[in-house]
């Protein structure tokens, strides 16, 4: 892996996975916005259908852990968000490709809202329930894309408030910080669930292949086929030895299915 340098103020390219996931989260905010604006009560009623309820998504709304992302809170947060992941995505999706960082936000999106639901379920188990709150946003998604750049890239500095430099190892350890704060103040279940994002996107850096996984099964399949074609061929040179000696010849295949010419000592030709 290339050693990379200090990463100046620059926005990042704008295209791929970084592009789809930027639009995708603008589209769904000025929806819902312009909902709002057109009709209050029905855009809200929406909203909270997306949104992610602990209790709700365990009695059967299995969309919320996924589409709670793309429901945004004020414009200057959504700002923030968006800005947060074209920076984060924009600077992995080079180095490891469109599926890759698709794959990457999806586990940290559904890691946050794991965590969210556990700890409503750890919560209410132990006696200590906790007051139902949805969780909106995409900053477990974003707070996993910057664990994965503090564990794969510690070294690389970035600007902090664009002026601080800082490596990334470290911000992700003072992002990781502030989280803990947070769990003993009333935002303990979004903190929670940063911290939920945070690992799964690490569990899925660490499991999933630098290349993807389309990558791997195409070589684990090719390789399959080979194989096959291979146990195919000493299969069909005993066969071949044991119709040679019954007509009164010998002839000799080594392990992988191919002639040996015993006239001639040099192996080379096979190596």
């Amino acid at each position: 892996m290339p050693r990379i340098g200090a990463t100046p103020f620059a926005f990042p390219d704008f295209k791929g996975a970084t592009r789809r996931l930027v639009l995708l989260n603008l589209a769904a905010f000025f929806a819902l916005f312009l909902a709002g604006v057109a009709a209050p009560a029905a855009a809200s009623r929406f909203a909270q259908i997306l949104e992610l309820w602990p209790d709700l998504a365990l009695r059967g709304a299995i969309w919320q852990p996924f589409t709670y992302s793309f429901v945004h809170a004020g414009l200057l947060g959504t700002l923030f968000e968006l800005l947060s992941l074209w920076f984060l995505a924009g600077f992995l999706e080079p180095y490891h490709g469109d599926r890759w960082v698709m794959g990457l936000y999806a586990a940290s999106v559904l890691g946050t809202a794991v965590a969210a639901i556990l700890l409503s379920v750890g919560g209410a188990a132990f006696g200590y329930p906790i007051e139902p709150v949805p969780l909106i946003g995409c900053f477990g998604a974003i707070f996993g894309m910057l664990m994965a750049i503090g564990y794969l890239y510690g070294d690389v500095q970035f600007l902090m408030f664009f002026v601080i430099g800082i490596k990334a190892r470290y911000l992700a350890i003072i992002y990781g910080l502030v989280c803990l704060a947070m769990l003993f103040g009333q935002q303990r279940v979004f903190a929670f669930a940063q911290l939920g994002g945070a690992i799964l996107g690490l569990i899925y850096v660490r499991a999933v292949p630098r290349r993807g996984f389309g990558r791997v099964f195409s070589e684990r399949w090719y390789g399959m086929r080979n194989a096959y074609y291979r146990w195919k061929r000493r299969r069909a040179a005993r066969k071949f030895e044991v119709y040679m000696r019954s007509q009164g010849r010998t002839v000799r295949f080594d392990s992988k299915g191919r002639p040996i010419d015993e006239g001639h000592d040099d192996k080379s030709r096979w190596n």
